[in-house]
Formats: structure tokens, C-alpha cells, sequence
């Protein structure tokens, strides 16, 4: 695909998440109407504004493209090559809860893969760019990865699933990387922790049980800034596996080599990995 072709779907996700991200702003600090997608599992009026914006604009611009967007709007195209994936919310527990912790997502994929990644936090009025073979910027400067080279000098972050079963198996990986790294971290958003890897704020983000919404756009943000991202056993990521290691590339085997000796394969593993 050209790169001018890839510049102009990059310039219409940056403005379609600037725009969605002044609805979050707005919104921000209000009460909120919440309901429970499950036991902890939460979504705003807010989360459903911002998603009414991008996915209305999306359908109007690109009707030829398939749409996934967490809270379930759909596009006009049963089938595309490419796919619009979107989180207008990551960090609804954040925002609902008045921490300015949040960002909106956006990624196109080509055949799976991600080609476009824009992440906005509207609290900070930060922009996270990239495109494929172009690199990834933070405010339109260009990021890289930290040159972090042992894991006990490493800031690390992970999140908590919402089924309270795979939480005690992420758990076990937290206690085991307690000794090993500087900290740990656990921010309430997988796009920012991806973001904040690319940029080398952090240097290692591993997580199951995620959706692609929520690692897909920065996914790439990594992968372009000069790091390496995989499933967690080092093999290849997919957004639609669910599941996400991602390392500012130096400490990457590091990072395997602590999480595999927790994926020994189990029937009880591969249904909470599912």
C-alpha cells in the first residue's frame, strides 16, 4: 500500500480520536450512567458517545471496510481486507472512577495485521501515531523504545482480567516478576501501556484475556518505535488471539523466560485462555 495512501487514513484516525477524545474530556468529572457488562465489567454513556462519533464517521468514509468496536457498532461491509478496530474508551474503570487515565483507539488492519495506529489521552493531549514502515510519533516527534537491557532495571506493567479465575493466574506472574524487575506497574489502560513502551516510558507489557481493541493500534505503536511484540510464547501476535507480550525488544527473552514457566497446558488453561 503507498504511504500516501497510509498518510491519509493516519491523518483521518488522529482526527477521529482528537474528536472522540473531547467527548471523553467533556464527560470527564460528570456523573455517569453505568451499566455492568458483567461482574465488573463496566460501560459508560460516554464510552457509547465516543463510539457513535468514530463508527458513524468510519461507516460514512470507508463503507467498503469492516468495523469492530467494543461496544458492538457494526459497519455496513459483511467481509473487507481491512478492518477498523476500535476502543472509543480504554480505561472505562478509570474514567468512571475520575482517574485521567484513559484513551481512545484506533488501528486499521490489513489481512489481521495492524497498518494504522492512533492512540489519543485527551487528559494529557497526547497523539500516538503510527503507520506501517513509517515509524510511530508522540505529538508528531518521533518515539523509540527505551534501551533498558536488564530486567531488574525494567519498569513493567500488566492488567487484571474481569473473570476472577484468570485473575489468580495473573497473579502468578506478578509475584513472580516482583523480585526480578524494578517495579510493576498497572495503569487501567492496555493502549497506553503499549503507547508508553513505544515511546520508553516502559519497557515490558505481557496480558491475557485482552480484546483487540484494546492492544491492536498499540500493538504497532511498539513494532514501529523499535520494539518487539508476540503472543506469550514468543510466537506471533494476532489481536484476535487475545493474549500479548510486548518489550522494548532487549529485555523480550528475559520476559519469556519467567512467563513460559506459567504456561504449562492444562484444560483449565486453555479455557481461561480463551
Amino acid at each position: 500500500m503507498a504511504d500516501t495512501i497510509l498518510d491519509d487514513y493516519a491523518r483521518f484516525a488522529a482526527q477521529l480520536a482528537r474528536d472522540a477524545g473531547a467527548v471523553l474530556r467533556d464527560r470527564f468529572g460528570q456523573p455517569h450512567e453505568v451499566r455492568f457488562k458483567g461482574t465488573i465489567d463496566m460501560v459508560t454513556e460516554a464510552d457509547q458517545a465516543a463510539e457513535a462519533l468514530i463508527a458513524g464517521r468510519l461507516r460514512d468514509a470507508y463503507a467498503d471496510h469492516c468495523l469492530l468496536c467494543e461496544e458492538g457498532s457494526q459497519g455496513t461491509a459483511l467481509s473487507s481486507r481491512y478492518r477498523w478496530v476500535v476502543d472509543p474508551l480504554d480505561g472505562t474503570t478509570n474514567f468512571a472512577h475520575g482517574l485521567p487515565t484513559f484513551a481512545v483507539s484506533i488501528a486499521l488492519e490489513e489481512a489481521g495485521h495492524p497498518i494504522i495506529g492512533v492512540v489519543y489521552d485527551p487528559m494529557r493531549d497526547e497523539l500516538f501515531v503510527s503507520h506501517r514502515g513509517g515509524g510511530a510519533t508522540l505529538n508528531g516527534e518521533p518515539i523509540h523504545v527505551s534501551l533498558t537491557d536488564r530486567l531488574i532495571a525494567s519498569i513493567v506493567v500488566t492488567g487484571f482480567s474481569y473473570d476472577f479465575e484468570r485473575r489468580a493466574l495473573q497473579a502468578d506472574i506478578w509475584r513472580d516478576f516482583l523480585t526480578r524487575v524494578q517495579a510493576i506497574r498497572q495503569t487501567g489502560s492496555a493502549a497506553l501501556n503499549l503507547c508508553y513502551i513505544a515511546c520508553g516510558r516502559l519497557d515490558g507489557y505481557w496480558e491475557r484475556g485482552i480484546s483487540p481493541w484494546d492492544v491492536a493500534a498499540g500493538a504497532l505503536m511498539v513494532s514501529e518505535g523499535g520494539g518487539t511484540v508476540t503472543d506469550m510464547r514468543g510466537g506471533p501476535f494476532h489481536s484476535d488471539d487475545r493474549e500479548i507480550l510486548a518489550s522494548n525488544g532487549t529485555i523480550h527473552a528475559d520476559l519469556l523466560d519467567v512467563i513460559v514457566t506459567h504456561e504449562a497446558p492444562s484444560p483449565g488453561n486453555a479455557q481461561l485462555g480463551a
